[in-house]
């Protein structure tokens, strides 16, 4: 049996009862570790699971997946995913394969930021679609989120945001080299994501002839950033793009980072919740109000 196992958000013990007790009777397991990292090291996972753990990075989840699912059909072998195991289509391509080779699969769920974003008070059946910010380079600058952003906000709905890791990357030119050096890991801020959504709303804003349909202002739109989402250090910080982008780095907590971005059908109770964490609450009540026209 191939088993993939969601580790949850925080640290070892995240782990469900039933995830346990499969990876004690495991043949070989692995930790995929590169679409989001627990905030503990692998051999703290060791000492509590009581075995040992093999580092799944990239190279081997997409592309070498063969090893890892090599005997499944006769042993039992699993792959441990920070957060849920379906929350990156990387986990349902490796099923597929499985699959393929007449292995017998099943999923393990746990709780991920795509769930635990309920902690701002937002109502979860109000997101939309999520998107995914990537580290903007000199000559690379995609935006193609900030129109899923913009078309959930219109709809009413709330944007989870994703933010960028990178872990076990390659420069350009080691890459265009086929040179296996490796970055320092970098985890994108909550500032750096900001910076760069306002820079693609004034980018949208000063090529669209319509300014009718430029929906989103610094000044007139609501977020919220996360931090460290169910830990006990977790930080939550809300306020316009504007304030956001202001502050001071620290201001946000240690990585990893999430953000939301409040959609237009905002409720009074949602406002109330989540002003808490406003860097100014007097504003934050007042945009709710005055731009998205929340009754009191």
């Amino acid at each position: 049996m191939f088993y993939l196992i969601g580790l949850g958000l925080f640290d070892e013990k995240d782990v469900t009862v039933r995830g346990m007790e499969i990876i004690k009777n495991c043949s070989r397991v692995y930790l995929e570790s590169y679409t989001s990292i627990l905030m503990v090291g692998k051999e703290r996972l060791e000492a509590f699971y009581g075995r040992q753990i093999i580092l799944a990075d990239r190279d081997m989840v997409e592309t070498e997946s063969d090893a890892i699912l090599e005997n499944a059909a006769q042993q039992d072998v699993a792959l441990l995913v920070v957060g849920d195991p379906l929350g990156a289509t990387t986990h349902t391509d490796i099923i597929l394969r499985a699959r393929e080779m007449n292995i017998p699969t099943q999923v393990v769920h746990n709780a991920s930021i795509m769930n635990a974003v309920g902690a701002t008070g937002l109502q979860l059946y109000n997101f939309g679609q999520a998107v995914s910010i990537p580290f903007w380079t000199e000559n690379w600058k995609p935006d193609s989120w900030l129109v899923r952003i913009e078309e959930n906000y219109k709809l009413g709905l709330h944007t989870l945001v994703l933010l960028d890791i990178k872990v076990k990357e390659q420069s350009e030119e080691n890459l265009l080299r086929g040179r296996k050096i490796y970055e320092p890991p970098r985890y994108m801020s909550p500032t750096v994501a900001l910076s760069q959504i306002i820079s693609a709303i004034e980018t949208a804003s000063s090529t669209n002839s319509d300014s009718s349909t430029s929906t989103l202002s610094p000044e007139g739109t609501l977020a919220i950033t996360l931090s460290r989402v169910g830990s006990p250090t977790q930080k939550l910080v809300a306020g316009t793009l504007a304030e956001l982008v202001s502050q001071p780095q620290e201001t946000f907590g240690d990585p990893l980072h999430a953000m939301v971005v409040v959609g237009k059908r905002l409720h009074p109770l949602e406002v109330d919740y989540a002003g808490i964490w406003a860097v100014n609450r007097e504003n934050w009540a007042r945009v709710a109000k005055d731009v998205y026209e929340v009754k009191d």
